[in-house]
């Protein structure tokens, strides 16, 4: 392991500090220098500090404290090294996913568990002993800890992430439990976004003292992405998102949906209306992806339809577009969607279809609140005068035709009742 302090004189993190088989597995996930929170807090944690990085979305903090970690684990090791606990699903898979890509030329690999999935399943797998590092939500780890399944006697690493929206979510107590379970000399990083009292005590109360404060707030968000919001009906969104796409056909898009099945539904939809679409999940082969990938690096569609698990590791330069169908449930997630454009010193555009369930969730990413909404509206009658004008002769009939140009020059209901009683009865 490398040296990062020098007779008083500190010098600057590089990935190549780290083993030979993590620079390995960095470069093939894309990263090339590291952000300001991993310059700082990757050689505390190497040296054994405890952490309290205040950070805010989107710095790449989740590398910050995966790397170090990965780095001190031995894949030779059995049972959990390192428990990390997130205040969402989708955050847990994410960050287990990423974990997994960091370690895996060492051998070393995360398991994400979480609540709304077979319980036997995860216990099986934890009874194997084979994942080091445990990524979960702060209830099925207590649920396991409880039926004795999860052991955390020998857990040397402790990782709190977002752990301000883990306590607006009412997890405090069920954190303070589990880490009463761990080793009172494990390692602990704390990642919140804002410091309320309540974290502050958790701090005083687990970390060792002596821990490192580090505090980044610049996002990964590049100024070249121009961000759009749309608010649309849900049952609005396949239009929109039909319409976006033909009005952007030569650009390689990005769409971002939230499940498997989401991705599939929504790749025979746009190909049924004629848009080369292809999706990419957890369920194509290894093979069926490297072919999607292929062919959409190659320009063969322009369109390729994601979950979030699926398009990490993904590394295109000239992503126009990015597209999310569904917002995100965690705020990292949506920095991590817009960051596949606007790369390279190019220009990109990321839009978000906003339906009145996400709305919450959309005032919780930072990036958002600042950007005017849009409206989308399903009935234009400039879009669909357009439509009817270019709509050839032998699909709508002449004297429809004739009709529907009157009512769509009309300006207000009245007129256009009495133009259809005049007509009608007429």
């Amino acid at each position: 392991m490398a040296i990062f302090i020098k007779k008083g004189e500190k010098m600057e993190f590089t990935f190549d500090q780290l083993d030979s088989r993590i620079q390995r597995s960095l470069e093939e996930m894309g990263f090339e220098d590291p952000t300001p929170i991993q310059k700082e807090a990757i050689p505390l944690a190497l040296e054994g500090h405890d952490i309290v990085g205040q950070a805010q979305t989107g710095t790449g903090k989740t590398a910050a404290f995966g790397i170090p970690i990965v780095e001190k684990i031995s894949s030779r090791e059995r049972g959990v090294k390192a428990i990390i606990l997130t205040p969402t699903r989708e955050l847990a898979i994410q960050v287990a996913h990423e974990l997994s890509l960091i370690g895996k030329n060492k051998g070393v690999s995360a398991y994400p568990i979480y609540g709304g999935v077979s319980i036997e399943r995860q216990a099986n797998i934890l009874r194997r002993g084979r994942n080091q590092i445990i990524v979960g939500t702060p209830g099925r780890v207590k649920d396991l800890i409880n039926r004795g399944i999860l052991k955390l006697d020998r857990v040397r690493f402790a990782v709190l992430d977002e752990a301000d929206q883990m306590l607006d979510m009412g997890f405090i107590e069920d954190i303070e439990e589990i880490l009463s379970k761990t080793p009172k000399e494990k390692q602990t990083l704390l990642f919140s976004a804002t410091m309320p009292y309540e974290i502050r005590k958790l701090i005083d109360n687990y970390l060792r003292s002596g821990y490192k404060t580090i505090k980044v707030g610049k996002s990964l968000i590049t100024p070249k992405v121009h961000q759009r919001i749309i608010f649309v009906k849900s049952e609005d969104k396949l239009r929109a998102l039909e319409k976006l796409l033909k009005e952007n056909e030569g650009t390689s898009t990005i769409v971002f949906v939230k499940t498997k099945r989401d991705a599939a539904d929504i790749e025979k939809e746009l190909q049924k209306r004629g848009i080369n679409a292809r999706a990419i999940h957890g369920d194509l082969s290894q093979r069926q992806r490297e072919n999607v990938m292929k062919a959409f690096k190659d320009g063969k569609i322009r369109t390729l339809v994601a979950t979030d698990v699926a398009a990490r590791g993904i590394d295109i330069k000239d992503v126009g577009l990015v597209i999310n169908y569904e917002l995100p449930e965690n705020p990292e997630s949506y920095v991590h969607r817009i960051g596949r454009t606007g790369r390279a010193g190019r220009e990109g555009i990321a839009i978000s279809l906003v339906a009145d369930s996400e709305k919450r969730r959309m005032y919780r990413i930072k990036g958002l609140k600042n950007i005017k909404p849009e409206r989308f509206r399903a009935n234009d009658l400039k879009e669909l005068k357009e439509e009817l004008l270019s709509a050839s002769a032998d699909r709508i009939p002449e004297r429809i035709r004739e009709v529907a140009k009157e009512l769509l020059e009309k300006r207000n209901p009245e007129e256009i009742i009495s133009l259809l009683i005049k007509k009608v009865v007429g």
